[in-house]
């Protein structure tokens, strides 16, 4: 049985669709969660990363054509916990992030919260 992530977790949305990141958002907000940053390009995450006022990041692993692999390695560096969000599967991705959660899209409210609480360690 899965738990409901903390209430007030800060998480970072990096989603280079909008529709799919408003949904997403929505999701987060009805976890309890708080959305502290959103990004739809690796600069933009990048400099979220810099910033520092997240506890969790919900990162795409295809951010318009481009692969987050240089957002991951940055979340990796600050110790920061991420999962994995794809619509297309983790084929050919850097084999040094196979422990990283992958959630598939079109995720739904419970995997989505599952997620999120295995991360947070509520589950």
């Amino acid at each position: 049985m899965t738990t409901s992530p903390p209430t007030g977790l800060r998480i970072l949305l990096v989603e280079d669709e909008a529709v799919i990141a408003m949904t997403a958002e929505d999701m987060i907000e009805e976890l309890g969660c708080v959305v502290s940053g959103q990004a739809a390009t690796v600069k933009e995450a990048l400099d979220h990363v810099q910033r520092d006022n997240f506890d969790l990041a919900l990162l795409d692993i295809n951010l318009n054509g481009i692969m987050s692999t240089p957002v991951a390695h940055a979340l990796r560096a600050a110790g920061k916990q991420f999962i994995f969000t794809t619509g297309y599967g983790i084929s050919g991705s850097d084999i040094s992030f196979a422990d990283v959660p992958v959630v598939t899209k079109p995720y739904t409210l419970f995997s989505l919260s599952a997620a999120i609480s295995d991360m947070a360690g509520t589950a």
